[in-house]
């Protein structure tokens, strides 16, 4: 099995295309098959080598690997003009100067149904000859049969006057060149479907099977969009998401494994993943499902790995006391320095529960907390704290609120944090006391 992915360049890696590309690659994988992957750059224009980096950034981060490539499309034009010399040797191709007015004054007088037939003029641009009788039919691995009637369908230009291969020349070339078994690709490339199956004809191949995958939606129906928060890979990887949990949350977007499992590891996903499990509606992408998915990711990481990723994130060192008493509380790699950012940055400026927690009243109770941290008896470490603090409470008579939103707003300067006890532990002795000083307690 050869399977490829085939992005055009023409900006950063989509979510539609980055599923695209893990379906091709979970195939490969499974059947011991080869991922090929092809850069389709032929828009001069937007097919920049910046927008070749971020795609192959992306598939880099996403961590599927490809086995040959990057093949680009733009490098092969000198194989695609021989492969329109040839249809135009065979008589299966023609050059004719139609204008887009002449194939209405054509149809305005075969019928609207009929597809455009030109005569050999022996120049202008070069068109297919499409038989009128009978129907070019895709036998879709995921749509099912789709046919188009012939007569219906124009001779399809596959190269300008000045002999440029246009794109589905290029790419029914393409496949065959790379003896590509399987193309699965968006359900919106499914129109071109016929056009390059009639090309592999002409030209005398076999084709490979062909596989539309639905689109994506955003929660409320409509095409996926910036307006649904995240639409691209780059975005996911900056707002801290895991690869893992992304490539699991991806697979199950118009798949099913066949029971109601979520969670699924990379290996168990290339060991059931099934072209017959796609389904043919569109699926929708839900940042909020993610965000749950990628927290029972983040919480099965262990205390190593998740300082790595974190420090990788940041870029930045000395993060493992932290991450330690943040992880249950974390959903992605980005929620980490807004929970815990201020034991490295000082207490933030939370004025609201400045005036909610550090009254006349919540000052006092900082002094009286002083004096019992600083006879904390070494080491100063969780239990010792926790003891200490939960003595005080119970001496006190006050509920824990009372006394731990007060010490968490001087240390935090806000009343989120991790864990109080952790938090007074990791910050340490003088450095708490410091903070409780600050503020007048």
């Amino acid at each position: 099995m050869r399977l490829r992915f085939a992005p055009s360049p023409t900006g950063a890696l989509h979510i539609g295309g980055a599923r695209t590309a893990l379906f091709n690659w979970l195939l490969a994988r499974g059947a011991g098959g080869r991922f090929v992957l092809r850069i389709e750059d032929t828009d001069r224009l937007r097919s920049t080598p910046e927008n070749v980096e971020q795609i192959l950034e992306a598939l880099r981060w996403l961590e599927l690997d490809w086995d040959e490539g990057p093949i680009f499309q733009s490098a092969r034009e000198e194989r695609h003009r021989a492969a329109v010399d040839e249809l135009l040797a065979t008589g299966r191709a023609y050059r004719n100067e139609a204008t887009g007015d002449d194939v209405k004054a054509w149809k305005a007088e075969h019928g609207d149904d009929r597809g455009f037939r030109g005569d050999d003029q022996g120049h202008g641009a070069v068109r297919l000859r499409i038989p009128d009788d009978g129907d070019t039919v895709v036998n879709d691995l995921v749509v099912g049969e789709v046919r188009s009637p012939n007569r219906s369908l124009d001779d399809l230009v596959i190269a300008r006057a000045d002999g440029t291969p246009l794109y589905n020349l290029a790419v029914a070339v393409d496949d065959l060149d790379g003896r590509i078994t399987h193309v699965i690709r968006g359900n919106d490339h499914l129109t071109n479907t016929a056009k390059q199956l009639l090309i592999i004809e002409a030209l005398g191949q076999t084709p490979p099977r062909y596989g539309h995958l639905p689109l994506l939606h955003g929660p409320d129906g409509k095409k996926l969009s910036k307006r649904h928060g995240a639409a691209s890979v780059q975005e996911l990887r900056d707002a801290g998401y895991l690869p893992a949990a992304v490539r699991n949350y991806l697979a199950l977007l118009g798949w099913g494994a066949g029971d109601d499992e979520t969670i699924l590891s990379t290996d168990e996903l290339i060991e059931r993943f099934d072209i017959a499990g796609v389904q043919r509606n569109p699926a929708r992408f839900d940042e909020t499902k993610l965000r749950w998915l990628n927290g029972r990711y983040m919480r099965a990481l262990s205390t190593e790995e998740l300082t790595a990723a974190l420090e990788r994130f940041y870029g930045r060192e000395g993060l493992e006391p932290a991450a330690a008493i943040s992880a249950d509380k974390l959903q992605t790699l980005a929620d980490f320095w807004p929970l815990a950012g201020f034991i490295f940055d000082g207490p933030s400026d939370d004025d609201a529960a400045r005036k909610r927690w550090l009254d006349p009243a919540g000052r006092d109770i900082l002094a009286r907390l002083r004096d019992t941290l600083s006879e904390v008896p070494e080491p100063f470490d969780v239990q010792a704290v926790e003891r200490a603090l939960t003595t005080f409470v119970e001496r006190s008579g006050l509920k824990p609120s009372a006394v731990y939103q007060p010490l968490r707003v001087a240390l935090a300067g806000r009343a989120v944090s991790p864990g109080i006890f952790e938090t007074v532990a990791v910050l340490g002795r003088a450095e708490t006391l410091s903070r409780i000083d600050a503020v007048g307690g």
